[in-house]
């Protein structure tokens, strides 16, 4: 009799991927979730005899092994040692059907399924096939289970984000498409494979695969391409982008990661913190980890570790680059939901990743999963890089005055201003939610402090009291943070790109005695990163100001001297540095970023949008400058399909509109998105999420 011989496979597609939450996956493999049962009906050349006995082995990475937990051999109604099972269902003389589980801790990743068929002393194998499995937030076994629906929705299965730019004062919403079903899951498993940690020994980097903190740190390290790695993309911040992109083009995740697989895998050039943010955030949504993008304003990156951010100013206020700390506009990280055994039942929950690189962790450009919960409380020496995000949020701010001389004086300690309005995408909606006090207590409360006074403490190796002043931490003098004068920038007007920006210093004398004042002011176009590209002002003035009086001094920076300056983050820092006279050198800085506010996109989009049905869209798109533009092209974006429209110059102040149609394939939300570039700006930008109703 010929031996028992599959001759062919059934996967049951359709029924494995509704249940398993994988019916949106572009592959064709079946693709299914760990912890949780899926079906296969196998056909055979003949009956199954008494006597035989089937079981099936399943093996990943390139060397698997039981104590790896990258091998399993299991029979039929057992479950082994490894926690995978089989189980024969309802089946005929031609055809058997199975039921096989995988553990809730199983590795992730491509797995080869066999056959293995015992008849007596013979025992044979039958390749059948590959499939994928996945993290599972379905299942309460599994280490990134979520327990609320509407967020496995959001966090798992949503395509479509809002990540949030701008400044702590002007906090812009911009459109991005994740896509993390578009035929991308080979890609990010081909990422596992490439990176460092692999290389080095690839059966335990395998191995180590169904832990969602490890495979989100080795995911951290390879969104970007700093480490000679293949890396997804290469970051960069200022000067000219060339033949390259400018990270401001970037609409989603999709056209990235396909063209890093089409180039072979060398990093896509180029990328900015929101970037390699929303890049890593379909990575892991691709594999099953429940993920978010974080977006902090005010934002500090504390080089020496000394929880103090210190900035420089020459003596007529203009920002000297000199430090190598820094505070950005904003910074855009992840933070994704596993429980966290290491540190204990208290961390579980939200954990941040960052893959942008903006310094080594261990040899590596990585960072995370630092816990929320320890970032909060201060433990700053917890796993991993806690440190490091407790700085984002929570650094102090000393700003010193450099003198001709090379002497440096601390004018100001601000306690307050880093970590401001941290923000995230509402669930279900594109509101935004802010998650301050996920990461810190309330500025300025007696538990923030002590929060910083310990961390401070576990980084210098000894305890801090309240009134510690040696450290960069330590409360400055009443004389440093009061000058008896206290000031504040205003806008006499809304700013907007194209046109003069006007605005009043308001000086305050606090004290009953007179004061003479020396104000020198400079303005600056920057990055969001705050680094200077151009100064377009620089003016001195004197104010008196009598017992209690106040005083408005009027700013004024025309168009024609911040124009050709700006970047496309359009924004101007305006400083002044007020000097009380005869008071031993006693000054107040007073700052201000300002973000020019582009012409608004308007999409007008008809009330009922139903798929299948051609829909026809309004763009209106406009130059707000008082002089014409030309080379004028809009990229309308939806669901990774990308359109290019030329489109007529424009006079001074004219605006526009263009009729866009297409056909919605798919019911739910789509979210369309419009990128407006001129010979004189570029990639002012629009979305709109339309509600697509089922035929």
């Amino acid at each position: 009799m010929a031996d028992l011989t599959p001759t062919h496979i059934s996967w049951q597609p359709s029924v494995n991927a509704a249940n398993h939450h994988t019916d949106r996956y572009a592959n064709t493999e079946l693709t299914v979730r760990r912890g949780q049962p899926f079906n296969i009906t196998l056909y055979f050349n003949r009956p199954r005899q008494n006597g035989e006995s089937l079981g099936f082995v399943t093996e990943i990475g390139p060397s698997p092994l039981e104590s790896h937990r990258t091998r399993a051999a299991f029979g039929l109604s057992e479950a082994g040692g490894s926690g995978w099972s089989a189980a024969q269902g309802p089946s005929d003389s031609a055809a058997m059907n199975f039921t096989i589980s995988s553990p809730p801790n199983a590795v992730i990743g491509r797995y080869n399924l066999t056959l293995r068929v015992t008849a007596g002393s013979k025992i044979f194998s039958r390749y059948l096939g590959q499939f994928v499995l996945l993290f599972n937030p379905w299942c309460p076994g599994d280490d990134v289970y979520m327990s609320n629906e509407n967020e496995r929705q959001e966090y798992v299965l949503n395509e479509n984000g809002i990540i949030f730019v701008g400044n702590a004062r002007y906090i812009e919403a911009r459109g991005w498409y994740y896509g993390q079903f578009q035929d991308l899951l080979n890609i990010c498993l081909t990422m596992l494979d490439l990176s460092l940690y692999y290389r080095q020994d690839p059966a335990m980097d395998v191995s180590r695969r169904g832990d969602p903190k490890y495979l989100g740190r080795v995911i951290s390290s390879m969104i970007n391409g700093n480490d000679n790695d293949n890396g997804v993309l290469l970051g960069k911040w200022q000067g000219s982008f060339h033949s390259h992109e400018n990270p401001s083009r970037w609409d989603g995740s999709v056209v990235i990661l396909k063209k890093w697989r089409q180039d072979n895998y060398r990093p896509v050039q180029y990328g900015q913190c929101w970037v390699f943010a929303g890049v890593m955030c379909t990575v892991l949504r691709c594999l099953g980890i429940p993920t978010r993008l974080v977006s902090n304003f005010n934002s500090a990156h504390d080089v020496d570790r000394n929880l103090s951010i210190d900035k420089y100013y020459d003596s007529s206020g203009r920002t000297l680059n000199i430090s190598k700390d820094s505070t950005w506009d904003y910074h855009v990280w992840n933070e994704s939901w596993f429980v966290r055994p290491d540190l204990g039942r208290a961390y579980n929950g939200w954990q941040v990743l960052d893959a942008t690189p903006q310094e080594q962790s261990r040899g590596i450009f990585q960072c995370g999963p630092a816990s929320v919960l320890a970032i909060k409380e201060g433990e700053v020496n917890l796993d991993y890089d806690t440190l490091f995000v407790y700085s984002e949020v929570n650094a102090d701010c000393n700003r010193w005055i450099v003198y001709n001389d090379g002497s440096k004086k601390r004018v100001y300690c601000d306690t307050e201003i880093i970590g401001r309005s941290i923000s995230t995408k509402a669930v279900g909606s594109n509101g935004r939610v802010d998650v301050t006090a996920n990461y810190k207590y309330p500025e300025g409360s007696s538990e923030e402090r002590r929060v910083y006074r310990k961390a401070l403490s576990k980084i210098l190796g000894v305890s801090v009291t309240e009134g510690h002043r040696d450290s960069p931490g330590g409360r400055p003098s009443e004389t440093m943070r009061n000058p008896g004068i206290a000031g504040k920038f205003k806008l006499a007007e809304p700013p907007v790109f194209g046109k003069d920006i006007n605005l009043v210093l308001v000086l305050n004398n606090l004290s009953s005695d007179r004061k003479s004042i020396r104000v020198d002011m400079s303005a600056s176009t920057i990055l969001y990163t705050r680094r200077a590209v151009a100064e377009i002002l620089k003016a001195a003035t004197a104010v008196e100001l009598g017992p209690k009086q106040g005083k408005h001094i009027r700013v004024k920076i025309p168009y024609t001297h911040y124009g050709k300056y700006l970047t496309t983050d359009k924004r101007i820092q305006v400083t002044a540095l007020c000097e009380v006279m005869r008071s031993q050198g006693l000054k107040l800085l007073v700052e201000k970023t300002i973000i020019l506010e582009n012409t608004n996109i308007i999409i007008k989009v008809p009330r009922r949008v139903v798929v299948n049905r051609a829909v026809s869209l309004e763009i209106s798109y406009a130059n707000p400058l008082p002089e014409p533009v030309s080379r004028c092209v809009l990229f309308v974006t939806l669901m990774n399909q990308q359109v290019k429209i030329n489109l007529a110059r424009l006079a001074p102040r004219e605006r526009s509109k263009i009729s866009f149609e297409f056909t919605p394939r798919r019911a739910g939300p789509l979210q369309l998105q419009v990128d407006f570039s001129c010979d004189k700006f570029s990639h002012v930008k629009g979305f709109v999420t339309i509600a697509v109703a089922p035929a």
